[in-house]
C-alpha cells in the first residue's frame, strides 16, 4: 500500500504538525517583517539625542555591543558569535574569557553538517533552538547564518558555510533565519557578499560578471532578505568591483536596500570598514571591530568631527539612527512588550542538536555490508585513529562554543555498543603543527608545511596491533577545526599527518576496516575509496556528534545524509582552480562564471570523485512512475506539480532525499547542463511506497539578463531530471514553457 507524501506550503513549520506516515510538509517559511508601529516614537526620541549619542549608537563600544542611552531609555545593542552556537561571553573590552560559570552552551553542527542532512525543517530547528539560547543570555543579535557559496574545496570556512548550490542554500538559509528570529532575536546574515575564499580577505577585489552574481552569489541574500525578513546584515571584508562591502553603494544601497528593500541593519564585519562619511552614505549601519580604541573608530569621533566640518549631514546619520531604533522595537528590546526569556544547555537542545547531526552522516560506500554493525557476531573492535576523541567546539580562528557536553566518537561507541563488544583504542596518528610562517602577500595561508605529516611508529605499531587483534576496525581519520579555520584557505586536499598511510597500513592487515572522515570539507580521499569497502563520512557536528555516529555505524539511525558539495577527484577539476582563477593576488576573477560546483563537472563532464547530492543508505530506493500535474503548456506565473513514486526496496525504513534537476538544450544564453531546481526528504518504510509530489515554481527556471536587468523565463521544452545525486538520475519527463 502507498503512503502519500503531498507537499505544501504553511508559514512556519512549528505551527503545523503532522504524522509523517500519511503527510509531510515542505514548509515555506515566511519572516516577520522590521515594525512601523513606534516610528512617531522613534523620531521623538531622536529629536532628543546629542550628536555624540548618535554616534554612539553607529559602532562598537565595546567587544559586542554598541552604546545606549540611559536617560531615553534605550538600551545597548549586545551581539554575540554563534555559527556553532552562543559563544562563551568573553571580557568588555578584550578577547578573553570573562571566566563566568553560567554561560555553557550547546554546541550545534557546524554548517555543512546541517546542510548534509537536505531538511529545511531542521534548518528551522537548528535556528530556533539557537535563538532561544541566544535569548537566554539576553542578547538581541547573533552573527549567523554564515551563508556563502562554497567556490572552493580548499575555503577555510567551507565547514561553516552551507553549500555550492545557490537553491539548496536559500531553502536552508531561510528557515534558520526564521528559526532565530521567531525568539526575539535578530540573525545577521554574513558575509555580504562574495566572500568566498579566506586567502587576502581583508583587501581582495572580487570580479565576477552580473549574470553569475545574480544566479550564484546573490539569490540566498535576497531569500534572506524578502522571504526570511532577516533582520541584520553583516557586510564583507573583501572588495567588489574595486570597492569595500561595507562601503559599497551599489551593493548595500542599491542592491540591498533599494532592490530588494532590506530594512534591517547592515552591521560590518569586525575591523571591515576603511572610512567614515563613505561608509554611512553608502549603506552602512553599525561598525564593529577591535583594532583600536574604540572612540577612534570611524563612526565615532571621526565621524562627529565630519558633521561639525560640513562633510556629512545629522540628517543622514538620523536615518541609520532610525534603522538600529527600528530593530530595537522589533526585537521588543524597547517599547515594552514582552519579549522571549529562552533557555539554554538543555536536554531538549542536545536532542536537537542530536537530530541533525543523525541526519547528517552520509554513507558512501558499503560494499561488504559491513555496516551496520553486527554485533552479535563482534567481540572487539579496534577503535583507531586521533580523530576518534576529538573535540571540535573550541579550535582554530573564529567563533566557538563553551559546552559542557561534547560526545566524542569513541564515547559514542562506548555508550552504544553492549557490554559483550571490547573496544581496542589506539591513537595512530597525532596532530602536529610546524611552526607558521609568517605570512606572505598572496600566499594561501594554510600551508603543506605546516604540518608534519611524518607518523610516529610506536603509534603505528600499537594501531597495527588493535587491528590485527580485533574483529573488526573503525578508523576515524580527517581534519578539524584546527586545520579548517576562518582567516586560513588550504594549500591542497591532502589529508594531514599522515594518515593516509596509516589507513593503508590497518586496511593490510584487517580488511574488515570502516573509514569515518570527520570533516567539513572534500580531501583527497582516492586512494582510500580504491582500497576500502566501508567509507562514511560526518562533520564537526555538535554536543551529541558521537552519539548521532554511533547510532548510525549500529544501525539505530539508517544513513540519509547528501553531500552538499561536490567531492573532486583532483583539485584541478573544480571550476576555480581548473580556470587558474584562484586565490588570485590583489584581485580575483570568477573566471567560471555560472559553472560553480556540480555545474562545471556535468557541463564539463569531468567526474567527480562523489557527486553532489551522493549519500547511500542501508536500505534501497527506486524511484519511478513520474508524471506531471498536465499536459498543456504551463505560463510563467504556474507552479508545476512533479508528482514521482519512491519504493523502499530493502528491509529497513530510510529516509531517502528526491531532487530534481533542470535543464535546457536549445537557448539563447550559457547554461549549465543542470541546474537543481526543487528536493524532498522523505521517509518511507521498508517495502512500501511514497508517492511524493514537488512544486516547482516556472519563476525558478528564469535567468538574470543583464541588459534588461531582470529575471527572463525562456519559453520552450525543459527536461526534468529525478534522482538521488546529480548524477544517479532515475526518471526524466518534459515541460513546455510559453
Amino acid at each position: 500500500m502507498a503512503a502519500v507524501f503531498l507537499f505544501s506550503s504553511c508559514e512556519n513549520a512549528k505551527d503545523k504538525k503532522s504524522d509523517a506516515a500519511q503527510v509531510t510538509t515542505s514548509e515555506s517559511y515566511l519572516g516577520k517583517s522590521i515594525t512601523h508601529n513606534y516610528d512617531a516614537m522613534i523620531d521623538s526620541i531622536i529629536s532628543q539625542m546629542t550628536l555624540q549619542e548618535k554616534s554612539g549608537m553607529l559602532h562598537g563600544t565595546s567587544m559586542f555591543t554598541t552604546a545606549g542611552i540611559e536617560r531615553l531609555g534605550v538600551p545597548e545593542l549586545k551581539m554575540a558569535d554563534g555559527p556553532l552556537g552562543v559563544r562563551e561571553e568573553i571580557s568588555r573590552y578584550s578577547w578573553a574569557p570573562a571566566g563566568l560559570d553560567n554561560d555553557f552552551a550547546t554546541y550545534y553542527p557546524a554548517g555543512a553538517g546541517l546542510s548534509a542532512t537536505w531538511n529545511p525543517q531542521l534548518a528551522y530547528t537548528f535556528g530556533n533552538s539557537v535563538g532561544e539560547e541566544c535569548r537566554a543570555r539576553e542578547k538581541d543579535v547573533i552573527l549567523s547564518p554564515a551563508i556563502n557559496i562554497i567556490r572552493t574545496p580548499l575555503g577555510g570556512r567551507t565547514y561553516e558555510y552551507l553549500t555550492e548550490d545557490p537553491f539548496l542554500n536559500k531553502k536552508l538559509a531561510v528557515p534558520f533565519i526564521v528559526g532565530i528570529q521567531d525568539n526575539d532575536v535578530a540573525a545577521c546574515v554574513k558575509h555580504y557578499a562574495a566572500n568566498n575564499q579566506e586567502t587576502n580577505r581583508d583587501f581582495v577585489d572580487v570580479q565576477i560578471d552580473e549574470r553569475a552574481l545574480r544566479e550564484i552569489y546573490l539569490p540566498v541574500f535576497e531569500a534572506a532578505v524578502k522571504e526570511a525578513k532577516a533582520y541584520s546584515i553583516m557586510g564583507a571584508y573583501n572588495k567588489f568591483r574595486g570597492e569595500y562591502l561595507c562601503e559599497n553603494n551599489h551593493m548595500l544601497n542599491e542592491v540591498l536596500k533599494g532592490e530588494w528593500g532590506f530594512e534591517g541593519v547592515v552591521i560590518s564585519d569586525w575591523a571591515a570598514v576603511h572610512t567614515s562619511v563613505n561608509s554611512l552614505n553608502s549603506g552602512l549601519d553599525i561598525e564593529m571591530g577591535t583594532p583600536k580604541p574604540f572612540n577612534e573608530f570611524f563612526l565615532a569621533d571621526p565621524l562627529i568631527e565630519a558633521v561639525k566640518a560640513g562633510e556629512i549631514s545629522e540628517a543622514e546619520i538620523d536615518k541609520h539612527v532610525k534603522r538600529i531604533l527600528q530593530l530595537m522595537y522589533t526585537l521588543k528590546s524597547m517599547g515594552g512588550e514582552s519579549r522571549a526569556k529562552g533557555s539554554i544547555n538543555t536536554e531538549a537542545h542536545f536532542k536537537d542538536a542530536y537530530t541533525i547531526a543523525s541526519e547528517s552522516v552520509v554513507l558512501l560506500k558499503n560494499d561488504k555490508n559491513l555496516l551496520p554493525l553486527n554485533t552479535s557476531k563482534i567481540s572487539s573492535i579496534a577503535v583507531i585513529g586521533a580523530n576518534a576523541t576529538k573535540k571540535n567546539a573550541l579550535g582554530g580562528f573564529g567563533a566557538g562554543v563553551k559546552t559542557k557536553r561534547e560526545v566524542t566518537p569513541l564515547e559514542g561507541l562506548q555508550n552504544r555498543l553492549p557490554a559483550s563488544v571490547k573496544i581496542n583504542y589506539a591513537e595512530g596518528y597525532q596532530e602536529r603543527y610546524a611552526p607558521k610562517k609568517e605570512a606572505k602577500f598572496g600566499d594561501v595561508t594554510q600551508e603543506r608545511a605546516q604540518t608534519i605529516d611524518e607518523l610516529d611508529s610506536k603509534l603505528v605499531e600499537e594501531a597495527l596491533m588493535a587491528a590485527k587483534n580485533s574483529d573488526m576496525t573503525i578508523i576515524f581519520a580527517g581534519s578539524n577545526r584546527d586545520y579548517e579555520t576562518e582567516a586560513s584557505d588550504r594549500e591542497d586536499l591532502e589529508l594531514p599527518f599522515g594518515q593516509d598511510t596509516l589507513i593503508e597500513k590497518v586496511l593490510a592487515v584487517n580488511p574488515n576496516t570502516i573509514v569515518v572522515m570527520i570533516a567539513g570539507a572534500p580531501f583527497d580521499i582516492n586512494n582510500i575509496k580504491e582500497k576500502s569497502s566501508t567509507l562514511v563520512w560526518s562533520w564537526f557536528n555538535g554536543s551529541e556528534g558521537g552519539n548521532a555516529l554511533a547510532d548510525v555505524l549500529l544501525g539505530h539511525v539508517n544513513p540519509s545524509g547528501k553531500l552538499p558539495w561536490t567531492m573532486p577527484k583532483s583539485l584541478m577539476d573544480s571550476p576555480a582552480h581548473a580556470t587558474k582563477s584562484f586565490p588570485g593576488d590583489q584581485t580575483v576573477s570568477y573566471v567560471e562564471g555560472i559553472l560553480v560546483g556540480y555545474r562545471w563537472f556535468d557541463t564539463k563532464n569531468v567526474e567527480p570523485l562523489y557527486p553532489f547530492g551522493y549519500g547511500l543508505s542501508y536500505t534501497s530506493f527506486d524511484i519511478n512512475n513520474v508524471r506531471l500535474d498536465k499536459k498543456e503548456p504551463y505560463s510563467e506565473n504556474e507552479i508545476i506539480y512533479v508528482t514521482v513514486d519512491v519504493i523502499n526496496t530493502g528491509n529497513m525504513d530510510g529516509k531517502e532525499v528526491v531532487q530534481v534537476y533542470s535543464s535546457k538544450k536549445e537557448s539563447k544564453v550559457e547554461r549549465a547542463a543542470q541546474e537543481l531546481k526543487g528536493f524532498e526528504k522523505v521517509l518511507v518504510k521498508k517495502g512500501q511506497t511514497a508517492t511524493v509530489t514537488l512544486a516547482l515554481p516556472v519563476k525558478e527556471l528564469a535567468y538574470y539578463d543583464v541588459g534588461l536587468k531582470k529575471w527572463v523565463v525562456e519559453s520552450g521544452i525543459y527536461n526534468f531530471r529525478i534522482g538521488n545525486s546529480s548524477r544517479d538520475i532515475k526518471a526524466e519527463v518534459s515541460v513546455q514553457i510559453n
